[in-house]
Order: structure tokens, then sequence, then C-alpha cells
């Protein structure tokens, strides 16, 4: 196992010690990164922006192992 590998799989099991602290800021940073892309590009990729925004939140469940 990599170096890459060991580091990877520590950050994953402190991420599982901690569900609900990463799933908290998890979506607190696709709100506001939802929000500055709309802002920058003026709302035209709202609807697409607005489905990650939907999905994200079982995607990090999923990671997670929940």
């Amino acid at each position: 196992m990599s170096m890459f590998d060991n580091l990877k799989d520590q950050a994953l099991n402190l991420a599982k010690e901690h569900k609900d602290v990463v799933e908290n800021v998890a979506g607190q940073a696709v709100e506001k990164v939802g929000d500055a892309v709309d802002a920058a590009t003026g709302g035209k990729f709202a609807d697409k922006v607005d489905a990650v925004q939907e999905q994200a939140p079982d995607q990090i469940s999923k990671l997670l192992g929940n």
C-alpha cells in the first residue's frame, strides 16, 4: 500500500468517525459553491446547479458508508 493510499484510508476513517460534522460542513459548502456558480453565471445553469445540490447529500452519505 502506498503512502497516499494509507493517507486516504486514514482520512476516510476520520470522516466516518465524525459523519455528522462532515455531512453538515459538506452540505454548507455545496450550497455556497452552488450560490457562487449561480452568481457568476447569472443563473444560466441554475437548474443543473440545483440538481447537483439536491444529489450531493446522498453522495456524501454513500461515501461515508450510510
